[in-house]
C-alpha cells in the first residue's frame, strides 16, 4: 500500500514535469535549517517561556527521533522498491535509515509549537493556521518527494504532538515546582549521554547488494550524534541562563527587534560554516556533537548573556 501511494505520486510528479518539486523541495530544507531561527527570535524577543517550550520540544524530539531511526533501521523506499525514484535532489538529503522522518519530526515541534503560541491571542490565530498548513505541507513533501513512506511521516508526527504535549505537561509543573528543573535537566544529560553509548554500541544490520553497502551505520551515526548532541547541551546551556544570566526577552520594539535580527547572522554563520571544519578537526560523530553544543549554547546562553548586558533593567 504505501510503496503504491509513493508510485502514484511519482506517476503524478512526472505528469506536471516536475513543477512543484523545487517549492517541497524548499519546504523540506527550511525545516531543517531556518525554520529554528523563529522560536529563537519568540526565546529572545516576544516571550522567553514560550520560546524555551519549543526549544526544548524540537530538541527532545529530534533525539528521540534518532535513537528510534537507529533501533528499527528501516530502509529507504528505493531500497525496498527499485521503482521508487525520488524526485529532484532530494535524495542527497534522505540517505541512510527511513523511520521516523526526521524532517517530520524536525518540523512538528516547531511548526506546533508556534501554532500553539499564536493561538493564544485573537490576533495572531491566522499564524496558528499558517504554520499547521505549512506542518502539513512539509509532511506531505517527504511523500511526495519519494524519500518516505506514509508510516515513516505519521509516526513523525505523532512523535512531535507527543513530545510537545509531554513538554507543556511539564513546563506546567516546573512553573509550580521550579526547584526541580535542575534535577530534569541532570536526568536529561544523563539519559542523552546513555543514547549516545547506545547508538554507538548496538549492532546494525549490514546488506549489500552487488558489493554494495546498503546503508554505512557510521555515517547514520552521524546525525544521531548531532541530534542528541542538541539535547545534551541545552541541559548545561540552560541551567548556566537560568543561573546566572536570567535575562528578559527585549521586547517587540525597534532596538529589541533590530538586536534580535543582528544575533541570527552568528548562528547563520554556523549553521553554513562550523559545520565542516568541526567534522574534520574532530571527526565525523564528535565534530558534529561539537557543532551542536556550540550552536545551542549560542542560542540559549551565549547572545542571551550579550541582550543582559545592552537591556539593563532597573
Amino acid at each position: 500500500m504505501d510503496i503504491t501511494y509513493l508510485l502514484f505520486l511519482q506517476e503524478f510528479r512526472n505528469s506536471i514535469h516536475d513543477a512543484w518539486t523545487p517549492f517541497m523541495e524548499w519546504m523540506s530544507l527550511f525545516s531543517i535549517t531556518y525554520l529554528l531561527f523563529i522560536p529563537v527570535f519568540i526565546y529572545w524577543c516576544i516571550n522567553k517561556r514560550k520560546g524555551l517550550y519549543i526549544l526544548a520540544s524540537y530538541f527532545t524530539c529530534t533525539s528521540l527521533n534518532a535513537v528510534l531511526k537507529l533501533t528499527a533501521c528501516v530502509y529507504r523506499p528505493w531500497i525496498r522498491d527499485s521503482r521508487i525514484i525520488p524526485a529532484g535532489n532530494a535524495i542527497s538529503t534522505a540517505g541512510g535509515y527511513s523511520f521516523p522522518s526526521g524532517h517530520t519530526t524536525t518540523a512538528t515541534p516547531i511548526y506546533g509549537g508556534l501554532a500553539v503560541t499564536f493561538w493564544n491571542s485573537k490576533t495572531t490565530k491566522w499564524l496558528s493556521v499558517l504554520c499547521v498548513i505549512a506542518l502539513l505541507i512539509t509532511c506531505f513533501s517527504r511523500n511526495y518527494l519519494g524519500v518516505h513512506t506514509p508510516q515513516d511521516v505519521l509516526v513523525g508526527l505523532c512523535l512531535g504532538i507527543l513530545t510537545l504535549w509531554a513538554m507543556a505537561r511539564l513546563f506546567h509543573y516546573l512553573s509550580q515546582h521550579p526547584q526541580k528543573e535542575d534535577v530534569i535537566l541532570l536526568g536529561a544529560f544523563i539519559l542523552g549521554a546513555l543514547a549516545i553509548v547506545y547508538i554507538t554500541f548496538k549492532s546494525y544490520p549490514i546488506d549489500y547488494v552487488n558489493g554494495k553497502l546498503l546503508v554505512d551505520p557510521q555515517r547514520m551515526m552521524n546525525d544521531a550524534y548531532k541530534d542528541i548532541g542538541t539535547l545534551m547541551a541545552f541541559c548545561p546551556a540552560r541551567y548556566i541562563e537560568k543561573r546566572w544570566i536570567k535575562f528578559t526577552e527585549t521586547g517587540l520594539h525597534l532596538k529589541g527587534v533590530v538586536f534580535g535580527l543582528v544575533g541570527l547572522i552568528p548562528a547563520y554563520l554556523i549553521i553554513n560554516y562550523l559545520h565542516s571544519p568541526l567534522v574534520e578537526w574532530i571527526g565525523p560523530h564528535w565534530g558534529r556533537f561539537a557543532f551542536s553544543t556550540v550552536l545551542v549554547f549560542y542560542l540559549v546562553t551565549c547572545y542571551p548573556w550579550v541582550l543582559s548586558r545592552v537591556f539593563r533593567r532597573k
